[in-house]
């Protein structure tokens, strides 16, 4: 096991994985930069090193500066959280040049599942169903209406190397793919340096089904069941919850197996997330994150597993702690995403936290970094914590979720707090009534 570990990020995942290491006797080290000194998790960890200066690209991308610490504070192994350098090949490539153990998947497949063509036919070959859409790259507007006029519109105009909702453009007729195809390429080069897309049939009434999976050295995999995560805004999630209410046994196993079947011919090692599009009882494959998730909470509280501590053993080089027979669920889950932004038009909110006082009770759970006269910086992504409740069922998590939000404040700045207090309370949410356009429709008839 490893005696130190430097978590190369922060905000409340750095946090998050500072406490799995603690508990499991490993020491920390926190990185940050200038904006980030008087940070929780660097309050807490065992030693800390600043990295530069408030931009990210000086600081948290900065790689020279983070293997630097690592070697000056001796740790072994680095964890790199979500966001950031979470997915990023060359990174993984330095710290193993290094002699240094990534936290996390091997470059290769880090590299395989960032190219979103390459991701696709991977999954294709080994029996896992996709959208409707192009073989691979589309590199002119002819190729991409000639394929749009096959699968029929409409389509969604992808970035291969895409992420978190950028470069993602949807067409309903070809004068309007025209315009969309100019404009991802464009979103696609600005965001990631790379203007190449994809095409793919966009579903009209979907959910998002995503299958947490965690894979051992010795080949091992067992999956941890599914999040729905269909409460979005701009392919932003909003809420997700474990399990989803809309599938059945059958379906849900189905998919599990074939899931577990395919990481496992990948031969992959450590978490990921296999992410689908569900509609009219047919699952189709859009992509695989290599890292944890930011609702990872979720289903750890229908499997009582911690899942950063399973990643740090099995890149130790350690067995899965348990085999998939062991793995039990129980309950119903529910994450709420905090951001600093307007609960109305979602505009950044930094500022000084006045007030902090997150709710409490049986089957509630907090993950934030944020406590009273912190100053949220404006330089970083806008989320500030997450509040997941646990039922044993989906109307008695409901009703803890509602008392929850009710109880929690965050004063000094605005937050999405009101957002999700009204959200809990629409008809449809409450019969799970919704899929990924709902929130957007729902906030049309709001305003």
């Amino acid at each position: 096991m490893f005696e130190k570990v430097l978590i190369a990020n922060r905000g409340e995942i750095a946090l998050r994985i500072h406490r799995a290491c603690r508990e499991m006797g490993i020491c920390t080290v926190a990185i940050h930069s200038t904006a980030d000194s008087e940070a929780m998790h660097v309050r807490l960890a065992d030693e800390s090193v600043c990295i530069g200066p408030p931009a990210a690209r000086d600081s948290y991308l900065n790689i020279p500066s983070i293997m630097a610490a690592a070697e000056l504070t001796g740790a072994r192994a680095i964890h790199p959280g979500y966001g950031f350098l979470s997915e990023n090949a060359e990174f993984a490539r330095i710290v193993e040049a290094h002699g240094l153990t990534l936290i996390g998947p091997k470059a290769q497949h880090i590299e395989m599942m960032g190219d979103k063509v390459a991701a696709r036919q991977a999954l294709d070959q080994l029996g896992i169903p996709l959208v409707p859409g192009s073989e691979g790259i589309v590199d002119s507007f002819h190729t991409a209406q000639r394929i749009a006029g096959e699968i029929g519109y409409p389509v969604l105009v992808k970035a291969v190397a895409g992420g978190g909702g950028r470069g993602m453009r949807v067409a309903s007729s070809a004068n309007e793919l025209e315009l969309e195809f100019a404009v991802a390429r464009r979103e696609a080069s600005e965001a990631f340096g790379n203007d190449q897309v994809y095409i793919e049939k966009y579903l009209l009434n979907p959910r998002h089904i995503e299958l947490q999976i965690m894979a051992d050295s010795t080949g091992d995999v067992v999956h941890f069941g599914e999040r729905d995560c269909s409460i979005q805004r701009r392919h932003q999630k909003i809420l997700e919850e474990a399990p989803s209410p809309l599938l059945s046994e059958e379906l849900r196993a189905d998919i599990c197996l074939r899931a577990v079947s395919a990481v496992q011919k990948l031969g992959y090692l450590g978490a990921g997330t296999l992410e689908f599009l569900f509609q009219d009882g047919e699952f189709y494959f859009i992509e695989m994150n290599t890292r944890i998730q930011v609702e990872h909470p979720v289903t750890e509280m229908i499997t009582d597993i911690d899942l950063v501590c399973e990643q740090i053993r099995v890149a130790a080089g350690e067995p899965l702690s348990r085999c998939q027979e062991d793995i039990r669920f129980k309950g119903h889950a529910i994450e709420c995403r905090i951001n600093a932004e307007s609960p109305v038009d979602f505009s950044p909110a930094p500022g000084q936290v006045t007030e902090y006082h997150p709710p409490g009770g049986g089957g509630v759970r907090v993950d934030s970094a944020l406590y009273a006269g912190y100053r949220v910086p404006p330089f970083y992504d806008s989320m500030i914590g997450k509040l997941i409740v646990y039922g044993l069922s989906r109307d008695e998590c409901l009703m803890r979720l509602k008392r929850s939000l009710e109880e929690f404040v965050i004063g000094g700045i605005e937050t999405t707090l009101p957002l999700h207090r009204r959200l809990v309370s629409e008809p449809d949410f409450i019969s799970a009534n919704y899929d990924i356009h709902w929130l957007e429709r729902l906030m049309k008839e709001w305003n």
